[in-house]
């Protein structure tokens, strides 16, 4: 390779590990041909681009990009998966990790994420994570679901007040209709006005017996039978002078 085709592989490089913020190094001694163009499928349905690189190239690529993380997994024939901004890394992983363990010789030696270094083990349990849509889902039912009984909690005591409100007006709106009625029956009757009570004063005095009134039957019997008895016996004391 001349000069100018290195200079320009190390220039692609390093604007790529300069544009990936995720990427995955593998030893891809003893594959195939038609493996290696089965594993560059595979990540690129995941986003990945798996590119075989030389270590010599490479560590220039890394220093003048400044991911000094990546000098220390260049050992031996290396292959790189740079994974793109919209890429899935768990499945990325998994695909190396499907491939290390099928053909029982691609070794993954580790990566960067976000600028951080990772050791194999570590893809290695990132690859057994669940999908990223079913992570996505998960972690939503985390957040949702707290919110979800805090919005409870908080609409309990609103819904609750809202009843009570509810029924405070049914019933005061039953005591306005019932004030009408009540008041009609506790209603004491009308004071009779000076005309009606002068006109009761005469059945009154009507109602009273007058002084000279002719005294009864029975009365005036007794009085005459008393008269009598008087004239009889001033009449036998005369006889008697």
């Amino acid at each position: 390779m001349k000069r100018e085709q290195k200079e320009q592989v190390v220039d692609e490089l390093t604007q790529r590990l300069q544009a990936a913020e995720t990427l995955l190094v593998a030893d891809y001694r003893g594959l195939t041909m038609p493996q290696i163009d089965e594993l560059r499928t595979r990540l690129l349905e995941s986003g990945a681009r798996f590119t075989v690189v030389k270590n010599t190239l490479t560590r220039r690529a890394a220093e003048a990009a400044g991911a000094d993380a990546l000098l220390a997994l260049l050992d031996g024939p290396s292959a790189i998966a740079f994974l793109d901004a919209d890429g899935d890394m768990v499945a990325a992983a998994k695909a190396l990790a499907d491939s290390a363990r099928e053909t029982r010789v691609l070794e993954i030696r580790g990566g960067i994420m976000q600028g951080r270094a990772v050791t194999a083990a570590e893809v290695e349990t990132l690859a057994k994570l669940p999908p990223t849509e079913v992570l996505r889902g998960q972690v939503l039912g985390a957040i949702v679901a707290p919110l979800t009984a805090l919005a409870g909690l908080l609409n309990a005591p609103l819904q609750n007040l809202v009843g009570l409100i509810d029924a405070r007006i049914e019933q005061l709106g039953g005591e306005e209709e019932a004030a009408p009625e009540s008041q009609a029956e506790a209603e004491p009757e009308a004071a009779p006005t000076e005309e009606a009570a002068a006109e009761d004063e005469p059945a009154a005095e009507a109602e009273e017996a007058p002084a000279d009134e002719e005294p009864a039957p029975e009365e005036q019997a007794a009085e005459d039978d008393t008269q009598a008895d008087d004239t009889a016996s001033a009449t036998e004391e005369e006889e008697e002078k």
